[in-house]
């Protein structure tokens, strides 16, 4: 509560009622760096999404329904917890007519409107963040380079991409396209770098006009020479010099991206030139995988499973034997992935949770939550790695000799759900909503449901949650060829357990025709399943599926291993 009233010290000398501390920074990425972290510092909360609203009486935490356990835990001392959509700030400052302060470098008008819009209340910039004036800390600095992605690793040169973006410029009648994202412009350049923990991203920002001048803005210390010889067309700038450079530009048409175009940003190219109704293109591009990044990707997952089923055999063998807990469980997992020279590192923090904790959906144990993995629980591992050509993200729960008929049933239908997802029948218009009814279908039978999407797209290399297709109940943006998504349907019961089943999966195309077919190879726990439950349509899945996870895993055994993977993927 000190930093709180701290912070309200200043509310008078601003001339303010209240400030929003958005848990992103100037990137709007999905993983900061600590030092960048302002919503934990001053809520306690450690999820990858969030808003505080800090008004003079009252303190409000908003996260969506991913996170309300999480945030009750971690923040309910000092703020009320509210999730969103079921409540919006708007609805919060209902009869109000304060004023509230916010960094416009930290949230977009779009996000301001969403949030806030519909209230009475006058939203004012301060340029000088608040939470900075009373965190001192040291920050580090990060001096890991750019790097190029080899051929190997890629489907599209990056002169390729360059034209795709100036003939959507040249067709929408826009001058400029201003990328704000940067796992665009890593898309765009095919690049990488280390600017967070989880993600391979390089910090930055570019301009493109209609005739391939490109204005490259980032810390130039990151640049080699190597790097930018590589890059004929690209002008490289101190990030900076972008405000300036945009502040020169006049009487122009701009394509932005609304989703991470700062209100500063966005106030200043506005000023002097029209920004179009469009979004930034390259979300539609990136989502679309090429050839030689599906066969990349697939790869990347063989390696994974390899990794995700040696550590599944050593748990089910020894969690009643030894002291393990979910901290030393998730050590463990790592140190399977890591006996692979290609795995870089994790694409976020593993989600390994036991018995209660594994209620929390995106719970990550800590030294005051740890708790021993012990007979009779369900134990759930969500957890993923980056490779040079792929990223996986892979969620099993495992029966640790768990007899509870409810929780088998309840999985069974969960299982159900993810089948009917795997084997859906896409067409042309098939969007994400209307295969998320198709997932929930089993547990409402029951009266269940789960509080998050059935399936986010994933990046290549890139970040683990990536648009602007998903599945989930309000996404309308059709499946295409190459489009690699999540399923992972579950169900969460407070304080007492959780189950998720995810794989990522991907859209193959056969004579016109489009089906969902699987990346991720690992068993489907059989522990936990009431075969009679499943139709023999639903059978021939499950059989099929791990009749190719052992075809594609079998060859990284050892003899006690295969024989395990055998006994694992056998038919039910």
């Amino acid at each position: 509560m000190e930093k709180i009233k701290e912070l309200k010290k200043f509310f008078k000398g601003e001339d303010i009622d209240g400030y929003i501390v958005p848990k992103n920074d100037e990137f709007f990425g999905e993983y900061i760096p600590d030092h960048n972290d302002r919503l934990n510092f001053i809520s306690n909360f450690s999820g990858s999404y969030g808003f505080a609203l800090i008004l003079k009486d009252q303190n409000f935490l908003f996260v969506d329904g991913r996170y309300t356990l999480q945030a009750y835990n971690q923040s309910r001392n000092s703020f009320r917890i509210i999730t969103i959509p079921n409540k919006m700030p708007h609805e919060v400052l209902k009869g109000k007519k304060i004023s509230i302060g916010f960094d416009p470098k930290l949230l977009t008008k779009k996000s301001l409107s969403t949030f806030f819009g519909k209230s009475e209340c006058v939203y004012k910039p301060i340029y000088r963040n608040l939470i900075d004036k009373i965190w001192k800390r040291r920050i580090k600095k990060n001096r890991s380079k750019f790097f190029i992605l080899p051929d190997r690793s890629v489907s599209e040169k990056y002169q390729s991409k360059i034209n795709k973006i100036t003939t959507y410029l040249k067709k929408k009648k826009s001058d400029f396209l201003f990328i704000t994202a940067s796992e665009n412009n890593a898309w765009l350049l095919n690049i990488r770098g280390c600017d967070t923990k989880y993600t391979p991203i390089p910090y930055s920002y570019v301009l493109i006009d209609k005739n391939k001048n490109i204005k490259f803005f980032c810390n130039l210390k990151k640049i080699s020479p190597l790097f930018k010889k590589h890059f004929k067309q690209v002008e490289f700038l101190d990030i900076k010099k972008c405000d300036k450079i945009l502040f020169k530009i006049k009487k122009k048409k701009f394509i932005i991206d609304k989703n991470t175009c700062s209100y500063l940003f966005e106030n200043i190219i506005s000023k002097n030139n029209r920004i179009l109704d469009f979004l930034d293109p390259i979300y539609f591009f990136k989502a679309i995988k090429g050839k030689k990044e599906i066969e990349n990707i697939k790869r990347a997952h063989v390696y994974d499973g390899v990794a995700l089923t040696k550590y599944l055999f050593w748990l089910k063998k020894n969690y009643y034997k030894k002291n393990i807990t979910e901290i030393s469980a998730s050590e463990k997992l790592l140190e399977f992935r890591k006996k692979n020279k290609k795995f870089k590192f994790l694409s976020f923090p593993t989600i390994s949770g036991t018995g209660a904790n594994g209620a929390i959906i995106h719970y990550k144990p800590t030294k005051d939550t740890n708790k021993k993995l012990k007979k009779g629980d369900i134990y759930l591992v969500d957890s993923g790695g980056q490779y040079e050509f792929g990223t996986t993200d892979v969620t099993r729960t495992i029966s640790l000799k768990s007899s509870n008929k409810r929780i088998k049933n309840i999985f069974t239908r969960v299982l159900k759900g993810h089948i009917a997802v795997a084997n859906f029948k896409l067409k042309k218009n098939t969007s994400g909503s209307a295969i998320d009814f198709a997932a929930r279908k089993y547990l409402k039978q029951i009266g269940l449901n789960y509080d998050h999407g059935t399936g986010h797209g994933v990046g290549y290399f890139l970040n683990v949650h990536e648009g602007p297709h998903a599945i989930s109940k309000r996404n309308k943006i059709n499946f295409k060829k190459g489009m690699i998504v999540s399923n992972e349907p579950g169900y969460y019961e407070k304080n007492n357990f959780g189950i998720r089943i995810e794989n990522l999966i991907y859209v193959k195309k056969n004579r016109n025709k489009m089906s969902f077919e699987n990346l991720t190879m690992a068993p489907i726990d059989k522990d936990l399943i009431i075969r009679e439950s499943l139709n023999r349509k639903e059978r021939e899945w499950l059989n099929n599926y791990h009749r190719s996870v052992f075809k594609n895993l079998r060859k990284s055994m050892n003899k006690i291993q295969t024989l395990e993977l055998q006994k694992a993927c056998s038919a039910i």
